[in-house]
């Protein structure tokens, strides 16, 4: 019965006819009925995941899996050799606490992410009033049902879809819903336009708007998860957040890493077996778990985490709170921002920019609520770009129709204004935004509203509705003249004027100046301006008799005011940094699609004149027809949250990576399937926010692209320290591996290895963390969509890093062994059994120089990872403060472990200084090799996008 009519067409009578009910209300009988048919008018969840669930979730992705798996492998070293007992248990506890670490983690954010639902329940209102049995009631909300009539007074929460039966002056606020800020003044009349917009239903009141001014009735025609709010809730659950691309890169990652990890255990394994018939079969597997346990960058997973949380603390002072810690990288890779006009790109101030006086023309600057701001004369405007074209300034005080003019409008208001208490530069505006407008632009001309009403008595007010179109309020001054100011749309204003204030002399309004003045309101509508019309009339002191159509005739016409929401200072230069970063800028707002073209045009976010789509075109629009729309323009209008969440979804089959901003309730859904949804931390809705992955705490379109470049900071620095684990881990196994293979005893001892994993590859991974970014990162492409971090060029570093560890290690362990016995068994004479107490000592020795080469290589390694498109020598490393004291912390380390009682516990040797200059001398290989080419870049390569 409800889903089936379209109420803003039906008279309220056909409406009470088509439900059943009737000007009293349903009967407590009907209504039981129809509860039980409806249901309580309540937000139903579904398809929620329970907590625990959610927990065990958590260790299910790959390299948590690998992790697992690393435990499970240092526990077995205790089994199959006693006397590494410590070593293994060691290596499990720390790996142990990496992964519970992370579980909480990724369990915060996943569980913090679906608190959308409760925060829309939240938006419900607790209480109506509900006529029933002709009696009128207070009832919980939860229980009315389609049919019943409510009232509603100012400062009400609608509870749930309704079409208005009666209405004086009843305006509500829907900016959870539409997104836009300004008031919806309602009506009983039907509508009768094709497809109108959320935002035209001028007869119905949804459920979650607020009652800002005025009083109605209405009747209920959708409840619970069948009205607009109940739509919303509905996408906000089957809105799934998808992997984040670090996320996916990580997975991406544990799958090839467990791949290699078991291929190589089997390999050593089998190769001591049946090729070094020294090692038996448990030996064999000892040395096969080592391989692994090598492999493994245990300390990947915590460094990401720390890393993030170092994003996380450079965004707070970028005005951005990150809710959901994986998208801090996601930012960086974004391509797409899809953003509201409303407050993030424009200020949410409006203020007149421009007045239509008779004989004069005069723009007005400074934006928004700040007190600066000067009047300047302007040539007749011929279009948009005239309006800008300021010459010398006006003369306020010489002109009696401006201050006449601006009176006016502080008369002609009920808005507040004051000075902003956390910001004495600028005013604080309570009511009507418009108004405030109107109210600041007289402030700016030194006229003040509190002398100006001090000078008046409001005797009466003809109140604004959407059929009349304007407004008149009916003062007295101390000289006991009476007067009506009239405020209005420019086309409704001066149809009721017979007379022109000009030099301060009334005069005749002539056809010529009526089309000047239409003309004028024409040219500033056009360019998204909102204008008003003012005009004023002297009337009989001795009446108090007033007709609204007596008194709104033969008005004398004072000009007009064209208003605009301006653009937030350094909007613009966002949005070429934007293109220069090779992201595109989308405009989705629920406002108009002239004023919103308008506004992209304004701060270059439109490059033409191919105007914006409407929210009614895409609902005609097939999914392949939205995927070419969306990649050609940049401006969509009147849109509701389907259209947003259509919108975000055919970019995101173009692998697009998207952040969304929105502060409605509207813009939940869209927020949440968004690769990053952004909330406006002032104005945002608590649904919004609980949805979001980021919190604006400035609302700033600006905030979004600095917070870009932090997330592309530390994805570059996260790729810093994949290259610098994952070439160090490839050192080590290909080392071992090689020397296994040969027939040669393993070159470093699991305790060797967990020290290099740990401690002398853990503190510079985590100082990469806190690297200056490389020059030019706003300059260069965000990755390709799909892309993975272990592309070819990464790969290429890591095997090379890897194989030059190799080498240097390589070299100085068989120059131990040559020096020590003078010939390498297996290669230059007869195998031996390296056991015997005749080489016992010389093994020692070559593997702390095994040790020692693979520490030193890696700490000088450790350079060439920080820049992937330059040399070493051309980075500037005196940045890299962090890194300098996390190298020279793992040396001292390293040669605590070598000089002192600890060498004892570690199974270390001293060796001579002959090994030192060949170990120094292989290492600076680390550090000198230019393997910035090997990336493939073009050091020249920019972005730009239009």
């Amino acid at each position: 019965m409800t889903g089936k009519h379209e109420w803003f067409r039906q008279s309220s009578e056909e409406v009470l006819e088509n439900l059943n009910s009737s000007a009293d209300g349903l009967s407590d009988q009907d209504a039981e009925q129809r509860l039980v048919e409806y249901g309580p008018n309540e937000l139903e969840e579904f398809g929620r995941v329970g907590p625990l669930r959610m927990f065990l979730q958590q260790f299910t992705n790959p390299m948590v899996i690998i992790l697992l798996f690393a435990i499970v492998v240092s526990i077995a070293t205790v089994s199959f050799h006693s006397s590494h007992e410590s070593e293994g248990y060691i290596d499990a506890i720390v790996i142990s606490a990496i992964v519970i670490i992370n579980a909480v983690f990724g369990f915060v954010q996943e569980y913090r992410s679906e608190q959308a639902l409760e925060a829309l329940k939240d938006l419900s209102a607790p209480k109506a009033i509900v006529k029933r049995n002709g009696e009128w009631r207070e009832m919980e909300a939860g229980q009315i049902v389609p049919g019943d009539i409510i009232s509603l007074e100012t400062g009400d929460i609608v509870p749930a879809d309704a079409r208005l039966i009666s209405n004086v002056n009843l305006s509500t606020d829907e900016s959870a819903l539409t997104g836009e800020s300004l008031s919806v003044q309602k009506s009983v009349k039907s509508i009768t336009s094709e497809k109108p917009a959320l935002g035209d239903l001028t007869n119905l009141v949804f459920q979650g708007s607020v009652v800002t001014s005025g009083k109605g009735t209405a009747i209920i025609t959708s409840t619970g998860m069948k009205t607009e709010f109940g739509k919303i809730a509905q996408l906000v659950q089957e809105s799934k957040q998808e992997l984040t691309p670090l996320q996916l890169d990580l997975d991406d990652l544990g799958k090839r890493l467990g791949a290699i990890v078991l291929v190589l255990s089997v390999l050593v394994f089998v190769a001591l077996v049946f090729v070094n018939a020294t090692y038996d079969w448990n030996e064999a597997l000892f040395v096969g778990i080592a391989v692994a346990v090598a492999a493994i960058p245990e300390g990947l997973p915590a460094i990401v985490t720390v890393t993030l949380a170092i994003g996380v603390s450079r965004m707070v002072k970028k005005n951005a709170i990150v809710r959901r810690l994986p998208s801090v990288e996601t930012l960086g890779s974004t391509t797409v921002i899809c953003s509201d006009k409303t407050g993030t790109i424009t200020k949410n101030e409006m203020t007149v920019r421009y007045i239509h006086l008779p004989t004069k023309k005069a723009a007005l600057t400074g934006a928004g609520y700040s007190k600066e701001g000067v009047f300047h004369n302007v040539s007749a405007p011929g279009d948009c770009d005239e309006l800008s074209k300021i010459e010398d300034p006006f003369d306020v005080e010489g002109s009696q129709e401006l201050k006449l003019l601006l009176t006016a409008g502080q008369l002609c208001s009920t808005a507040i204004i004051s000075t902003n208490p956390d910001d004495e530069s600028s005013w604080r505006i309570v009511g009507d935004p418009t108004e405030g407008a109107l109210l600041v632009a007289a402030e700016k001309a030194g006229i003040g509203l509190e002398s100006t009403r001090a000078q008046y008595e409001e005797l009466t007010e003809f109140s604004f509705d959407s059929k009349r179109k304007r407004m008149t309020t009916i003062l007295r001054d101390k000289s006991g003249q009476t007067w009506a100011f009239s405020k209005g749309a420019p086309e409704i204003i001066q149809k009721l004027c017979s007379q022109i204030l000009v030099a301060g002399k009334e005069r005749q309004l002539d056809n010529q100046t009526r089309n000047e003045i239409l003309d004028a309101n024409t040219i500033m509508a056009g360019c998204a301006m909102r204008v008003l019309a003012l005009a004023y009339r002297k009337l009989d002191s001795k009446s108090t008799d007033w007709n609204e159509e007596e008194v709104e005739s033969n008005l004398v016409f004072l000009g007009l005011m064209g208003m605009i929401d301006p653009p937030r200072e350094g909007v613009v230069e966002a949005i070429v940094k934007c293109r220069s970063a090779g992201i595109r800028p989308i405009m989705i707002t629920g406002d108009h699609v002239l004023t919103a073209s308008a506004i992209a045009k304004s701060v270059g976010l439109t490059q033409s004149d191919s105007g914006g789509i409407t929210g009614s075109e895409i609902s005609d629009m097939s999914d392949d027809e939205l995927n070419r729309i969306v990649n050609e323009r940049n401006v969509f209008a009147r849109v509701a949250p389907e259209h947003k969440l259509r919108i975000i979804q055919a970019l995101k089959s173009q692998n697009h990576i998207v952040a969304m901003t929105g502060d409605g309730v509207n813009d939940a859904p869209a927020i949440k399937t968004a690769d990053v949804g952004i909330s406006m931390g002032i104005r945002g809705a608590g649904v919004t926010k609980e949805a979001s992955d980021l919190i604006l705490t400035d609302d700033n379109f600006s905030t979004i692209v600095s917070a870009i470049e932090v997330g592309r900071e530390i994805y570059a620095n996260i790729r810093k320290f994949v290259r610098f684990l994952l070439s160090a881990n490839t050192g080590e196994v290909l080392i071992v591996f090689l020397m296994v293979m040969i027939g040669l005893p393993i070159p470093l001892t699991p305790v060797m290895i967990l020290w290099i994993n740990l401690v002398t590859d853990g503190p510079p991974a985590l100082a990469l963390g806190f690297d200056p970014p490389p020059e030019g990162i706003m300059s260069r492409c965000p990755r390709k969509p799909g892309a993975r971090m272990l592309d070819k060029g990464m790969i290429r570093i890591i095997m090379i890093g890897g194989i030059l560890a190799t080498f240097a290690a390589s070299t100085v362990y068989l120059y131990v062994l040559w020096s020590g016995i003078g010939y390498i068994p297996g290669i230059t004479g007869p195998r031996v059994n390296w056991v015997l107490p005749l080489y016992a000592e010389t093994l020692i020795v070559a593997q702390t120089a095994t040790f020692s080469t693979m520490v030193l290589f890696q700490l000088l390694w450790v350079w060439n990872c920080r820049d992937e498109w330059n040399p070493v020598w051309r980075t500037n490393i005196r940045e890299s403060r962090a890194l300098f004291i996390a190298v020279a912390f793992s040396l001292i380390l390293t040669l605590m472990v070598l000089y002192t009682p600890l060498s004892i516990a570690f199974g270390t040797a001293p060796f001579g200084m002959d090994v030192w200059v060949l170990i120094i001398g292989l290492s600076l290989i680390g550090f000198l090799a230019p393997v910035y080419r090997l990336m493939g870049h073009g050091l020249d390569e920019i972005c730009e996008v239009e």
